[in-house]
């Protein structure tokens, strides 16, 4: 992977803390990724990390997942099967503007003297916490405290806590609090990775103005989406208060005004709704909206906050990583530094998926306009995992995402002339969004991503009721694609080859049998296969309910095994190493010691084509079937693939590092490795990347957690057999973690040349460790397997 500058933020601005992200002056320099880096969402809702000023501001960026405009797809030139309409996550109405004049002086932080400045996302409690003192031009100084939530109890919720002080002077005070539309930020054209909209998208419907609350409705003007938003508030001083109410059909404002006197506290409590839906008036929206801001304003602030870190504690039982290690001055990151990247980064997959509740999870979870707010492979592949160990509930939730939108899949496989089902390979509302075919929709694999998660959530879970009322479905109509796409070639008999379609690396595209491809469809064909006969051996109603559903014959299952033993994997024997896909060895070697470091991404600077002629790897691609299938591979076979395709690859994709990480720790690179885990670890943190101001990488976030558990501690779930084989790293004390494996909760702990198991919540639970079986019970929840010296 080749060198790249990285902008990790200086520790005068950006202290290192365990448990919270502190900003402790005002730093416009870095404005755009604090944007991201302090956004609050739940999965449903979500707002960038903006000032309650409104200015400065890269994006004020407020988002409900998948609440999106639609557009017409404009091609040069029209071909059978393409895409016709985008999908666009939309930049709804920002609430969190709260504006302050004293002495009718406007805070402005750039020309602001600021005495005192400290923000903080805090981990802990799932807020965002602002103080500062402000000198005005008079000599006036004014203590300015705020809090910040989007409520992970209440979907619909968020809260400003908003308090002012003037400790030594009395001045006129007014504050506005808003809920106004911003104009779209443009877009950056030289990055296809981000696109604006540019007409007015929101249509208004409904404007309603009395008391203390301002209620909006709006209707998007292609996708016809409907929203309803509103804010409440309640104002605590000792003083007299004024307050004035007003909309103009498309934002609106209450203004306070007050005169403030020494000492004073003026609490100013802000409540916020959002609700959507495309089925329901706008009225109705906005009457629900009303009904949940007259709830929480009965409930209060610190009822809201109470629950928070009530949820936050349950989180962090469940999901906690801590890693400690030999502090010493040569090392460029502190421990502390470490554990905060670890735990941003898993507060930001809670963040993501919390409340999706049915929804997908965006690339950028709600943090950005990035991708569009677009849902990917990322999903299945790199949060899945997470979700699945750590809350399984959610990722239940994620995949019946995926079943409901079986039968658009099952259109879109016959728009490309395939027949059972094609998953879209990027979207919100189920239909196929990709403009770009080749490094796009060509990527068929996204039917074996999904169906691999499938499986690992049902073997962890033991929920084989989904399986049998929705997974089957989706394994039916997901083989019969695969064996329609591929065939078998005449040049060897019984070999089924599968051509014309890309891999995870989006740079060989439309290829004939890409190894992940034919190795994860191999993996679909036999799981549907298995599934459907214990079916029909074990639950005959269930299979004449599924072939009631999708018109399955059972002559089928046949032909998808055979398809599935007869599944060509190109290899080398010369190399003694598996093939990218057939014709890989045939491209020219891109010398990537040759490329400057400004010229990377490579898809921002080279024409495609370059880019495709040559041996060059965007992501992990044979390196990732490794890791994923890992037990069809011995451990020398691994460490070649490893040897050959990780100097091809130029890390241009945030996905590849944590999977290099893991594969390099198997293979005994442990200097690679420890290189990748940090990349991974700190992509979003220091901006790796270059474009964190555009949202937060949520599917490396996933990754980081593999890299320590499946990586570090050498966790592997394959077949639904759970064991361990951690490895002592240089420099590294302790790691401990938490896994729910079937239901129950075990604690795994690496430390001083031992790993220790903890069955905290369960009954009987057996793992392997190093070859040693291990059976955890109520009566026996302990255990103890020594390692051997880094």
């Amino acid at each position: 992977m080749p060198q790249r500058d990285v902008a990790k933020p200086p520790d005068y601005v950006y202290p290192p803390e365990e448990w919270r992200l502190v900003e402790t002056r005002f730093y416009e320099r870095l404005l755009p990724q604090a944007e991201s880096f302090f956004a609050l969402s739940n999965g449903y809702f979500g707002m960038r990390g903006g000032f309650e000023e409104g200015d400065p501001c890269h994006e004020a960026g407020t988002f409900v997942n998948g609440f999106y405009e639609s557009w017409p797809i404009v091609y040069g030139e029209e071909a059978h099967g393409f895409a016709k309409t985008g999908q666009t996550i939309v930049n709804l109405p920002d609430p969190k503007i709260i504006r302050i004049y004293v002495d009718d002086e406007r805070l402005h932080l750039p020309r602001a003297n600021l005495l005192h400045f400290e923000r903080a996302l805090d981990m802990r409690r799932g807020t965002l916490d602002r103080e500062l003192l402000w000198e005005t031009p008079a000599g006036k100084r004014v203590s300015i405290r705020s809090r910040r939530l989007v409520s992970l109890r209440h979907r619909h919720v968020a809260a400003i806590e908003y308090e002012v002080v003037l400790p030594d002077d009395c001045a006129p005070v007014v504050i506005s609090s808003e809920l106004v539309q911003h104009v779209s930020a443009d877009k950056d054209e030289s990055d296809p990775r981000r696109r604006a909209l540019n007409h007015g998208v929101l249509e208004p419907l409904v404007a309603q103005a009395e008391d203390l609350r301002v209620i909006l409705g709006f209707r998007t003007r292609n996708s016809g989406m409907l929203l309803g938003c509103g804010i409440d508030h309640t104002i605590e001083t000792s003083g007299a208060v004024a307050s004035e109410v007003r909309q103009d059909g498309e934002s609106g404002q209450v203004v306070f005004s007050f005169e403030a006197t020494p000492g004073a506290r003026i609490r100013l409590t802000k409540f916020i709704s959002f609700h959507n839906s495309k089925r329901v008036t706008a009225e109705e929206l906005c009457e629900r909206a009303g009904r949940t801001l007259s709830r929480v304003r009965a409930q209060g602030f610190e009822a809201l906050a109470a629950e928070q870190r009530e949820d936050l504690d349950d989180f962090w039982q469940r999901s906690d990583v801590q890693l400690e290690g030999e502090e010493s001055p040569e090392r460029e990151r502190s421990f502390a530094y470490i554990q905060q990247a670890i735990r941003f980064n898993l507060f930001g997959l809670l963040q993501a998926s919390a409340r999706t509740d049915g929804l997908g999870i965006p690339a950028k979870g709600l943090t950005g306009q990035g991708y569009e707010g677009h849902y990917f492979w990322d999903t299945e592949i790199y949060v899945l995992p997470f979700l699945v160990y750590t809350m399984p509930r959610v990722a239940r939730n994620v995949l019946a995402l995926r079943h409901r939108g079986l039968d658009l899949a099952r259109e879109r496989a016959r728009e490309v002339n395939q027949k059972g089902a094609l998953f879209p390979w990027r979207t919100i509302s189920g239909e196929e969004a990709s403009a770009y075919y080749a490094a796009g929709t060509a990527q068929y694999h996204i039917n074996a991503d999904i169906v691999y998660a499938l499986r690992k959530y049902v073997l962890a879970t033991g929920d084989e009721e989904f399986l049998f009322d929705q997974g089957a479905e989706i394994l039916v109509e997901t083989a019969r694609m695969w064996r329609d796409l591929g065939f078998f070639c005449g040049l060897v008999e019984g070999r089924f080859s599968i051509t014309g379609v890309t891999g995870p690396d989006e740079y060989n595209t439309v290829v004939n049998n890409n190894l992940y491809t034919n190795l994860m469809a191999r993996e679909n064909l036999w799981y549907a296969a298995q599934t459907v006969e214990r079916l029909q051996a074990d639950h005959p109603e269930r299979l004449a309910q599924l072939v009631d559903r999708t018109g399955l014959e059972v002559e089928e299952v046949e032909e998808w095994r055979r398809a599935a033993d007869g599944m060509y994997l190109p290899y080398d024997e010369k190399r003694g190493i598996y093939l990218q896909d057939s014709d890989f060895m045939e491209r020219r070697p891109m010398k990537l010691e040759d490329v400057p470091p400004d010229k990377f991404p490579l898809l921002l600077h080279f024409h495609p084509l370059v880019i495709y002629r040559h041996q060059v790897i965007k992501q992990a691609d044979v390196v990732l079937a490794m890791f994923l299938l890992g037990d069809e591979f011995s451990l020398e076979e691994k460490r070649r693939v490893f040897d050959f395709y990780d100097p091809l690859t130029t890390g241009d994709s945030s996905l590849s590092a944590c999977i290099q990480s893991i594969v390099a720790i198997e293979v005994g690179d442990f200097d690679k490795a420890i290189d990748y885990m940090r990349s991974a670890l700190l992509v979003d943190l220091e901006n790796t990347h270059g474009n964190v101001k555009d949202g937060l990488h949520i599917a490396s976030m996933g990754g980081t957690w593999m890299a320590l558990v499946y990586g570090m501690a050498g966790f592997r779930d394959h077949d639904g057999h759970f064991s361990f084989d951690p490895v002592a790293l240089a420099g590294l004390t302790r790691l401990r973690f938490p896994l729910t494996l079937e239901g129950q909760r075990l604690r795994v702990e690496v430390a001083s040349g031992q790993v220790e198991f903890t069955l905290e919540e369960g009954e009987d639970l057996r793992i392997e460790c190093r070859g040693r079986e291990l059976h955890l019970t109520s009566e026996q929840p302990r255990a103890t397997v020594p390692l051997p010296p880094a």
